[in-house]
């Protein structure tokens, strides 16, 4: 077989890094049941395949060929470790047992994935730890990425990583999914963490593009696994939210990258039938008596898919849902959405005193859609002096470069 260009081999592969190493990971971990072994196991594997599909190709079926490989990798590893325990000859002797007989079947690989989900979401980790170890070793998010979310440096972030892994070994947390009395309560943890994969995947902390949508078919692959394990109303809503905030992707953004506000947007692009889904589900999730946050953002999201232009749009219905969302999570960014929606229902002078209200509250002093959201009501004022101010003191806080676009067209707008 011919070999492969190197610059052409080493964009397939790192493609496939961030297709299937999370699968890969997942199913090493059950094999050898150690997170930090897995890991070196896995990157050797990449590394060896970048040498040898130069030569042989790329095999029809990598994933196997890379946790086989993997595999062999582990017991390279373990051989060489100075103290060879009679445990790990016995680990040695099951892996090469099993060379030809791991990591084919797609249901066993998925079963794989949630039960790395909620080991890296036990309750014997620190909540922050959780979060981030599940987005770094399930999704295969940066250590840069995931800082970002969190708004902390990357070394910061990576000492909650390494902790997290050290508690896991410590603690000896088993690598499972839980049964049905522990599950409810471990499900918390789990929906942030999908939920945090997919807004960094529809609004991305920075960089080029405003969207990147492979995390946000992640989160949303991962929704539909969690829903078909515990379809209780909030798995439920979460799956619908993201749904019903996907079906716009394709509408967000012109042709060139730049950023299209909701209200301008080609409502023809938008998805259909990922709406039609997304509406059922929140639909069957408000019939549950213990629906939450998620759920009642799935809502406000089925308004503005059903409307079929921005002035048609139900407003009173919207406002009356972010008074429900206020009263089960009263954060500062829900408020300032309400008050959004509350000047699209009474005008911008309505709006305004809203926005300005929670922005004396200090929390968002920082949050540049805080101070874009401010703006826009004074441009629609016509207060061109205080919509310049705001736009520019926006401007200065996003690193996403559409948003950095759209903010300083709309202060060369200004007159």
């Amino acid at each position: 077989m011919p070999s492969h260009p190197p610059e052409e081999l080493s964009e397939t592969i790192e493609t496939l890094y961030r297709s299937e190493s999370g699968r890969v990971l997942a199913t090493l971990v059950r094999l050898l049941g150690d997170l930090d072994l897995a890991e070196e196991a896995m990157h050797e594997a990449f590394a060896a395949a970048l040498e040898s599909w130069a030569q042989t190709g790329v095999p029809e079926k990598p994933r196997p060929w890379l946790i086989s490989t993997a595999r062999f990798k582990a017991i390279d590893v373990i051989r060489r470790r100075a103290r060879f325990e009679g445990a790990q000859k016995e680990l040695v002797a099951h892996l090469e047992s099993r060379v030809d007989h791991a990591g084919d079947g797609d249901d066993e690989i998925e079963d794989d994935r949630l039960r790395l989900i909620f080991t890296c979401c036990h309750p014997g980790l620190p909540p922050d730890g959780q979060v981030a170890l599940t987005l770094r070793e399930v999704c295969g998010l940066t250590t840069e990425e995931i800082a970002r979310a969190f708004l902390v440096t990357p070394a910061a972030l990576a000492q909650r990583i390494v902790r997290a892994k050290a508690k896991i070994r410590e603690a000896s947390i088993p690598y499972e999914v839980p049964g049905p009395q522990e599950l409810p309560e471990r499900l918390d943890a789990v929906l942030q963490v999908v939920y945090l994969v997919f807004n960094e995947g529809y609004s991305a902390a920075a960089g080029a593009e405003v969207t990147r949508a492979e995390l946000t078919g992640e989160a949303i692959r991962l929704g539909w696994l969690l829903a078909e394990l515990q379809p209780e109303a909030e798995v439920i809503g979460l799956l619908a939210l993201m749904l019903l905030q996907e079906s716009r992707r394709a509408a967000r953004t012109s042709p060139t990258g730049e950023l299209i506000l909701l209200e301008n947007q080609d409502r023809t692009l938008w998805n259909r039938e990922q709406i039609a889904e997304g509406v059922a589900l929140v639909e069957k999730a408000l019939k549950s008596r213990r629906f939450g946050a998620y759920t009642i953002q799935a809502a406000i999201a089925a308004v503005h898919a059903q409307a079929q232009s921005s002035a048609a749009t139900d407003w009173r219905e919207i406002v009356a849902r972010y008074d429900q969302l206020v009263r089960m999570q009263p954060s500062p960014v829900v408020h300032l959405n309400r008050a959004v929606a509350i000047a699209m229902r009474d005008g911008p002078e309505a709006g305004l005193t809203q926005i300005e209200a929670v922005l004396e509250q200090g929390e968002l002093a920082n949050y540049y859609l805080a101070h874009s959201a401010r703006a826009e009501m004074y441009r629609r004022l016509g207060r061109t002096t205080e919509a310049r101010s705001s736009y520019e003191r926006a401007l200065a806080l996003t690193q996403q470069e559409p948003e950095r676009q759209f903010l300083q067209a709309r202060i060369r707008q200004l007159k």
